[in-house]
């Protein structure tokens, strides 16, 4: 190896802070990472690392050189990046991380059109509900929802994430519907919880122009996965309050109702994040550009969701002129024409 895979090497072990996370993100053995370790001590003459503590710690040099280090590498990746915008071809691998439930719902097309559109990248899909760590981890962009508590982090607003409060026609028919969202709060209700809200238990909503937080008693599930709650909902199991990006599709087939439509839940924005640098890479300007083209404004998910209750409302004026049309002897019997 060079110099420069040496450095690599080292860099990335201390970012993600361990050898054996730096050989998965290289693609080699754990042992090539140890070994370089050790030829870059051998020849600088000095300890990188401290070897008594668990955890990896750099010594005074080692900090001083991965500062450098760090910086030489970034350099070099812009270059090529440069080079490679100048030359009209995107090129390399591109690893992003989104949650399960939207990256097989929605993002998947994006990713395939960008493909499509760039032959020579290559995308390395993280599909998992917990929220990674974009520097330690080696992503270069994620999808988020939700605030971000790491300040350092660059971030573009990709699309609004509404949220509204759903319940199966079954339940409903079982529990009747909630009028007001405090109501949840009480015995005859039953609520599903999502693991990944702050506070799983407490729904915000905005009433008489104040947001408030109802406690509601999640019973039955807790999980960490949208679609798993939507799935119970729609099974009669209890309410739900999840992004129309999941329920879009039950409540425009009748699987589940809206409640409490006109209270407003609090609902965070989808975000495309990725690390600070002095230079954005050229894949990752194109492929945030894609995400924001795509569900920019109102996303198509909320449209669907739209037209879809709008269809159900015409079917049902339709329904109802019809029998206002018939005769009472037809409707007892059931007759029609």
């Amino acid at each position: 190896m060079s110099v420069f895979d040496d450095m690599t090497v080292f860099v990335r072990a201390v970012e993600v802070g361990s050898f054996s996370g730096a050989a998965q993100q290289l693609g080699i053995a754990k042992s090539i990472v140890s070994r370089r370790i050790l030829s870059l001590e051998s020849r600088l003459g000095s300890s990188m690392f401290h070897r008594s503590t668990r955890r990896l710690s750099l010594t005074e040099t080692g900090l001083a050189y991965y500062e450098r280090a760090r910086r030489i590498l970034a350099d070099v990746a812009e270059a090529e990046d440069v080079a490679s915008q100048l030359h009209g071809d995107l090129k390399g691998r591109l690893r992003v991380a989104a949650p399960m439930s939207f990256g097989y719902r929605h993002l998947s097309p994006v990713v395939t059109d960008f493909l499509r559109a760039h032959p020579q990248v290559d995308i390395e899909l993280d599909l998992n509900d917990r929220r990674v760590d974009l520097i330690s981890e080696g992503f270069d962009i994620a999808v988020r929802i939700g605030s971000l508590p790491d300040s350092s982090i660059i971030s573009r607003t990709l699309a609004p994430c509404r949220h509204i409060v759903c319940a199966s026609p079954a339940y409903l028919a079982n529990h009747g519907r909630p009028l007001t969202p405090t109501e949840l709060a009480s015995e005859g209700h039953v609520c599903l919880a999502y693991n990944n809200r702050p506070r799983a238990e407490q729904w915000r909503f905005l009433v008489d122009g104040v947001w408030t937080d109802v406690p509601v008693k999640a019973r039955h599930i807790h999980s960490n996965n949208g679609d798993i709650l939507c799935e119970a909902a729609i099974a009669g199991l209890g309410i739900i309050v999840l992004p129309t990006f999941i329920v879009n599709d039950a409540v425009a087939s009748g699987a589940l109702d809206v409640l409490l439509a006109e209270y407003e839940v609090a609902s965070p924005s989808i975000l495309a994040v990725w690390p600070p640098s002095r230079h954005v890479s050229g894949k990752v300007r194109a492929f945030v550009d894609l995400l924001a083209k795509r569900f920019a404004k109102t996303p198509y998910w909320d449209k669907s969701l739209s037209e879809g209750i709008e269809s159900r409302r015409g079917v049902s004026r339709n329904l109802e002129a019809g029998l206002g049309r018939m005769m009472p002897s037809q409707l007892a019997d059931g007759r029609t024409h």
